[in-house]
């Protein structure tokens, strides 16, 4: 039986290194290739006090090769596929040094949930995960590990990236003015990407030598080379081992450099040579999803905050709302007691009133309570950045599709642009202030593993 776990590539615009995102894609089919325990701990690389040995190295080799049997792109050569798999362990090393300094850590018990996750959405048993696993010639324990790493670099990416990020009202507004009537028409795209690098500061000569390269690779595309067993041999780019598929983007979200072409480019259209200062990028699209007129559910909601300070603990915060949630359910009327009780001064005169609220308003852990509650039902204290809260959903409505729901879409589309641009940047700070040495020979990167 063969395994698949859905893989969104998180990186494109930099060359060289590929990072696993948290949906791992794994895929064990009739090529896999048994993974047998070899004596081959050399170092091949140094990461700053940390190292890379064969071993790891080779193991990482047998998880990539089968996923590409599987989607019937040819293996490149040893010393193309040893490279950027090396890379990807140097940026997986670097994650982990730096997640290991700001105390981030995946307990077991998230670990396991994640495990039972991916099973379930395969139609297993952790114990059936296991076996079809390990019958593919991938040990369980490195399945496990790798599965801890990736939750590991979710979430130092989330801390030092994510959450950082923040979209104001006229950013929106000039969205919506350029691109809403574009949004109407698709709601969705795929691409792939092929990325031919330049160095920093690169010279005339080899500007024109990477562009020739492009234009080559281009004609070739055109001519009917398959683009993923071209991405795999031929791209710099952190996806090239997954054909260079980026995964679907909602419009808006897509990549600044190629935001245009997500609206002009028709399905299986390849792009001319676009530069970045990273390099030269090739886009074909491959899907389309139109949009589909929608409704937004609105919600009608009340609540209490409480802050806490240097007086005011978690525990005092949680205790007091605990309080005047019994008094509530007991039938004291809760706009009376947000006015007394509530730090939120701008609803608290109202009764603690926030209006009608859409998706996408409220922080995620407000939201998630929100959604969560049924019409008249008063939630349990919870915590969000602000304070501790209790709130009260009082009614919910279906909204048409309109301008509500293109500002939520745009507000949502943006963020995600601004993360996916600003999570690059960061890995590659985090690559240019990293000690990396290759210690792998030359003569070793063609080896037959």
């Amino acid at each position: 039986m063969a395994i698949s776990l859905n893989r969104r590539a998180l990186a494109w615009l930099t060359p060289g290194w590929s990072l696993w995102g948290l949906g791992l894609m794994l895929v064990l089919g009739a090529h896999s290739v048994p993974l047998t325990a070899q004596p081959l701990d050399a170092i091949v690389a140094v990461v700053n006090d940390n190292v890379v040995v064969q071993s790891e190295l080779e193991r990482e080799i047998a998880l990539v090769i089968p996923q590409l049997n599987q989607r019937g792109t040819a293996v490149p050569p040893l010393t193309q596929l040893r490279k950027q798999v090396l890379d990807r362990l140097i940026l997986k090393q670097l994650q982990q040094q730096r997640a290991k300094e700001l105390g981030i850590q995946v307990d077991e018990a998230t670990l396991e949930e994640a495990l039972q996750g991916i099973a379930s959405r395969n139609g297993l048993s952790l114990d059936e995960l296991k076996v079809t696993l390990e019958t593919g010639g991938v040990r369980f324990e490195d399945f496990r590990e790798d599965t801890r790493s990736q939750i590991l670099s979710s979430r130092l990416q989330s801390q030092e990236v994510v959450r950082k990020i923040q979209v104001s009202e006229p950013e929106v507004d000039r969205f919506l003015a350029r691109e809403s009537s574009r949004l109407i028409e698709r709601e969705q795209v795929r691409l792939q990407h092929i990325l031919i690098a330049l160095p920093e500061n690169p010279s005339p000569a080899q500007i024109e030598q990477a562009e020739n390269k492009a234009k080559r690779l281009v004609a070739r595309l055109r001519g009917g080379a398959d683009f993923a067993e071209v991405a795999v041999s031929e791209s710099d780019g952190r996806n090239a081992l997954e054909g260079g598929d980026l995964g679907w983007f909602e419009m808006g979200a897509v990549p600044s450099l190629v935001s245009n072409l997500a609206y002009t480019l028709a399905e299986g259209e390849i792009s001319e040579p676009l530069r970045s200062p990273s390099g030269f990028h090739i886009i074909r699209m491959r899907e389309i999803k139109a949009a589909t007129p929608e409704d937004v559910t609105q919600t009608r909601a009340r609540h209490i905050l409480v802050r806490t300070n240097e007086i005011v603990s978690d525990a005092d915060a949680r205790q007091r709302l605990l309080q005047l949630r019994e008094r509530i359910i007991n039938g004291e009327d809760f706009a009376t007691l947000a006015r007394a009780n509530s730090d939120d001064t701008g609803s608290a005169l109202k009764g603690g009133e926030l209006g009608w609220v859409d998706p996408g308003d409220t922080v995620p852990e407000f939201e998630q309570q929100m959604q969560a509650l049924a019409v008249g039902a008063t939630s349990e204290p919870f915590k969000s950045p602000f304070g501790w809260h209790i709130l009260q959903v009082e009614e919910r409505r279906q909204q048409s599709a309109s301008e509500d729901l293109l500002r939520v879409k745009a507000r949502e589309a943006l963020q995600r642009r601004k993360a996916e641009e600003a999570t690059e940047e960061w890995l590659r700070q985090l690559r240019d202030e990293a000690y990396v040495e290759i210690r792998l020979d030359q003569d070793s990167w063609s080896q037959t593993p």
